[in-house]
């Protein structure tokens, strides 16, 4: 084999081995890290997960555009038949509704029927109490906003605030998520029910912990959190 027949077979296994990962990425397992607290402290900041991309049912892309930006566009997408859906309770990285390019990993804490209402901080869902995850917090939670007064940040008008929310009614097909930081946290409260069609996947465990805001930069291996790899997120 010439030096240019050698050039050509390793551009062939490259670009193979790139297409490879691309689509298991796409439809298999990807890597996802979390930049915000509001999934703390079942997720923190600087963790690195897999995520199945296929137990919700693979998808093609939903958006195409420039790296690392917000600037693209929407596409038309196709869903593989799934394994099952998200439930009460599943942690769920889907599309922010509000803008696709950006990744949301959040709580499912209701689906498509079901009754959610906040009372003083408390879930319910259905009038029942929702099992607080291990790792939910309250960052004030002696902070009451009561009922009476409506936030302007609520989604939809007249439902109340985070603190005291609904009781709303999940449309058929959607879900309803949280994050487990309750008062730290961007979600369902706010820009509502997740739509099928954003639903990406489920995390399965944390590869790596990276604790970015303790420690010098040249203290590397205690900047890794150790006994967070390899745990199973629930």
């Amino acid at each position: 084999m010439n030096p240019k027949q050698k050039t050509l077979e390793t551009v062939k296994a490259v670009l193979i081995a790139l297409i490879a990962a691309l689509v298991l990425r796409q439809f298999v397992v990807a890597s996802y890290n979390v930049p915000t607290s509001s999934m703390e402290d079942t997720i923190l900041v600087g963790d690195f997960m897999f995520v199945n991309k296929f137990i919700y049912g693979a998808r093609t892309p939903t958006w195409l555009g420039i790296p690392f930006t917000d600037t693209g566009v929407e596409l038309p997408s196709f869903r593989f038949p799934s394994i099952t859906q998200p439930k009460p309770g599943d942690i769920v990285v889907f599309d922010y509704p509000r803008n696709k390019a950006l990744d949301y990993i959040k709580r499912c804490v209701a689906v498509g029927g079901q009754t959610v209402e906040v009372r003083n901080k408390d879930l319910y869902v259905d009038n029942q109490r929702f099992n607080d995850p291990p790792h939910m917090k309250h960052l004030y939670p002696h902070y009451i906003v009561p009922r009476s007064q409506d936030a302007p940040t609520v989604f939809q008008p007249g439902i109340g605030n985070p603190d005291n929310f609904g009781p709303y009614t999940v449309p058929e097909g959607h879900y309803f998520m949280m994050g487990d930081n309750r008062d730290n946290s961007q979600d369902s409260r706010i820009w509502g029910p997740v739509p099928p069609q954003n639903v990406g996947g489920k995390p399965l465990m944390i590869w790596l912990s990276w604790n970015n805001k303790s420690l010098p930069g040249y203290r590397f291996y205690d900047k890794i959190r150790w006994a967070r790899l390899g745990m199973v997120l629930r």
